[in-house]
């Protein structure tokens, strides 16, 4: 298993940044050849599961994530997200934080050491994930990491800056 982490920071207020950044779908149109389907009826919470279908043509595969952490930020307290990864090609976990800056720089959330983005932003979104695919070599890990970081980090970028592909 391979971890990655990645930090931006925005000048949305924290339940904006958690609206953009908790909406599945909107994920499936920023990862390439990848769609999203939410499984369970709204609202979005503990035991959300939806699953990401990735592929092109009859390869295919279904990533199925089920939330298992859901507490959206609060007035002086960070938003709180945790997926797990329950499919046979991707297993593993991810975890989002969402916190105000002033809770940030009081100290109630944790730091992780990336590069934010925009000195200037109101809000920091923390993305983190374990992540294991079945068919690749552990050796390969590094990679994997550094393709997750690219990754996730334009589809974090994307989503807080509100655009659609």
């Amino acid at each position: 298993m391979t971890v990655f982490r990645i930090a931006r920071r925005t000048a949305l207020p924290a339940d904006e940044a958690w609206r953009r950044i908790t909406d599945w779908p909107a994920h499936g149109r920023r990862v390439p050849l990848t769609r999203i389907r939410v499984e369970t009826p709204g609202p979005t919470g503990t035991g959300t599961v939806f699953v990401a279908r990735t592929g092109l043509g009859r390869v295919r595969f279904d990533d199925p994530m089920e939330i298992v952490r859901w507490e959206p930020p609060a007035p002086g307290s960070p938003g709180r997200c945790r997926l797990e990864k329950r499919g046979w090609v991707i297993t593993g976990w991810a975890e989002i934080e969402v916190t105000p800056a002033s809770a940030r720089e009081t100290g109630e959330t944790w730091q992780i050491g990336q590069t934010d983005s925009g000195a200037d932003g109101r809000t920091v979104v923390c993305w983190a994930e374990e992540l294991r695919v079945s068919f690749l070599p552990r050796f390969l890990d590094r990679v994997t990491a550094r393709t997750g970081r690219v990754v996730f980090g334009r589809v974090v970028d994307g989503l807080l800056r509100g655009q659609e592909r």
